[in-house]
């Protein structure tokens, strides 16, 4: 065959597989098109049904509500009973304050309280040995009465005798002078009584005092007892120590930090969520947590509370935005998450690790459309 008519022929099978290539072509762009307006709707379903009822943020982390351990006293160092990153127990002992001092202290206001139960104890005995003078001087005091009252009747029967010459004038002038002296000895002793019962009620007095004195000593005692037990620090709960800053021989000022103490068995999430998130978020809803120290792990948790407030709100310095110049930002509020982990996986985690929470808001998925009719039947009943 000759090359023109080969060129002939090479055209009119060109011209014929044309068409059968638009054709694949289009039948491709056609399924591709549809598996994306298959995939577009199945993923528009997906989020229509379930997908925005999970709301994310990575803006997460593992808090703890460490405690920092503080000497309520001020003193010297003697013992340092733990290590750095040390695992302790409720009650136990941590750091020990030289106890020098608030022994003496505690020693010098026994003696005080034994000072004043020594004193009453005394001033007791004088009050007793006063009662017995006061029922002397009332034994005196009676008999000085009869006296008196003899001697007036004798001045009485006296008198009527010398009136008629029975007897002479100085034997009644005798009687007499007998009566007055006798009155004059009953008031002497009335008022030596009177001084002697005054005299139990200052005893006494002295005695309400000295037991006074004792219960200030007690009292005292009481809180150098309280200081002496303060000389050691002892934990509060269970947990791991941190923060370590204390050594023997420093002398610790009261509310000197000396290290923390961190109760890894309750922590729990601190995510910032954005203000158009919590909408729909309730208290016990489910929760995934991804931690990025912890690739491929999946932990569990739930929704524990959620902040009063946003984040600006509680800063040292909130937002005024009564000016000119405002701009709007998306706020975010502190929502606390608890974790649902063995104390297996609790012992990998720590305090400030960066998280990605995911909380499943399905149960609260009405909660925006019941406000919503709340509101408008609010606002009919007004009407």
């Amino acid at each position: 065959m000759s090359e023109p008519e080969n060129k002939g022929n090479d055209k009119q099978d060109d011209k014929a597989e044309a068409p059968a290539k638009k054709r694949k072509i289009r039948v491709v762009l056609l399924s591709l098109g549809a598996v994306a307006v298959l995939l577009g709707g199945g993923w528009f379903l997906y989020h229509e049904l379930i997908g925005q009822y999970f709301e994310d943020t990575d803006d997460a982390y593992l808090r703890a509500d460490d405690i920092t351990v503080s000497p309520k006293i001020n003193g010297y160092i003697a013992e340092v009973l733990v290590k750095e990153n040390q695992d302790v127990k409720a009650g136990q002992p941590l750091v020990r304050i030289d106890p020098r001092d608030y022994n003496a202290q505690t020693e010098q206001y026994q003696a005080q309280i034994e000072i004043a139960h020594a004193t009453a104890d005394a001033v007791r005995a004088q009050v007793a040995e006063q009662e017995s003078t006061v029922a002397q001087m009332r034994a005196q005091l009676a008999a000085a009465r009869d006296n008196a009252d003899f001697a007036k009747r004798e001045v009485a029967r006296y008198a009527p005798l010398v009136e008629i010459g029975a007897e002479n004038a100085e034997t009644l002038a005798t009687r007499r002078n007998q009566a007055e002296q006798s009155a004059r000895q009953v008031a002497a002793q009335q008022a030596a009584l009177d001084n002697a019962v005054k005299h139990i009620a200052s005893l006494q007095a002295q005695v309400r005092q000295a037991e006074a004195q004792s219960g200030t000593a007690r009292a005292q005692l009481k809180a150098a007892d309280v200081n002496l037990e303060s000389t050691q620090l002892s934990a509060s709960a269970d947990g791991r120590v941190g923060d370590l800053t204390v050594r023997v021989g420093q002398f610790a000022q009261p509310g000197t930090r000396l290290m923390s103490i961190v109760p890894l068995n309750t922590l729990y999430i601190s995510a910032n969520f954005k203000e158009t998130q919590i909408g729909r978020m309730r208290l016990g809803q489910p929760a995934e947590i991804k931690i990025d120290a912890l690739p491929g792990l999946k932990l569990h948790g739930h929704v524990e509370s959620l902040a009063p407030g946003t984040g600006a709100q509680f800063s040292l310095l909130p937002p005024q935005n009564a000016t000119g110049n405002f701009t709007k930002i998306v706020q975010r509020v502190p929502v606390r998450l608890a974790i649902d982990a063995t104390a297996e996986t609790r012992r990998v985690l720590v305090p400030g690790l960066s998280l990605k929470v995911v909380v499943d808001t399905t149960s609260a998925r009405d909660a925006v459309k019941q406000i919503r009719a709340n509101e408008d039947a609010h606002k009919e009943a007004r009407q």
